[in-house]
């Protein structure tokens, strides 16, 4: 129990060190797209610090699409306060689709993905393609990052999937920015 309370306490207290690092880069109130990439980009440091940790007891697992949005969330939330989880986005062509986060004051929307195996990995651009055909209606999303964490390289060309997603998209003459980060 108590190295539970000293693994929580070494937690917040990473976190509470994030947050002023990154309040310190950021003018007060001000996120933007460029900032949350930047703070994921710091994904793959956290997970080494988790697989290095003294304890054998597994904080996150993050061998799941769970998972990898724990971890983002964790990641976040600390200063980003307007963050909302899995929020469902407007009806459109008669299905819903559940955004992984929102960051409303950004405009922009997280989807992470987890890629599960060869096959999955294979297919994994028309499940953005997906997620870009429904996006790109919806008023709250300028800015679309793709989050996939593919721990066993799956993914057979990542180089060329990054190409074909992070273009700029036009729609009615709303622009509709896709980024992609496979760390």
């Amino acid at each position: 129990m108590i190295s539970d309370l000293n693994k929580q306490s070494e937690i917040l207290a990473d976190l509470s060190n994030l947050r002023e690092e990154l309040a310190e880069k950021l003018p007060a109130g001000l996120i933007d797209c460029a900032k949350i990439i930047e703070a994921l980009e710091q994904f793959s440091e956290c997970v080494r610090y988790l697989n290095t940790r003294r304890s054998t007891q597994t904080i996150i697992d993050l061998n799941s699409e769970a998972g990898v949005q724990d971890l983002i969330y964790l990641m976040l939330r600390a200063w980003i306060p307007d963050i909302t989880p899995e929020t469902p986005s407007t009806k459109i062509a008669n299905r819903y689709s559940i955004k992984d986060f929102l960051v409303k004051s950004a405009k922009t929307v997280i989807e992470a993905k987890f890629i599960r195996d060869k096959d999955h990995g294979k297919n994994i651009s028309k499940e953005l393609y997906d997620d870009i055909e429904n996006y790109r209606h919806n008023p709250d999303c300028e800015n679309l990052i793709f989050f996939i964490y593919d721990p066993d390289s799956n993914i057979p060309d990542v180089g060329a999937i990054k190409r074909v997603i992070e273009e700029e998209r036009s729609y009615a003459g709303r622009i509709l920015y896709c980024y992609l980060m496979v760390p």
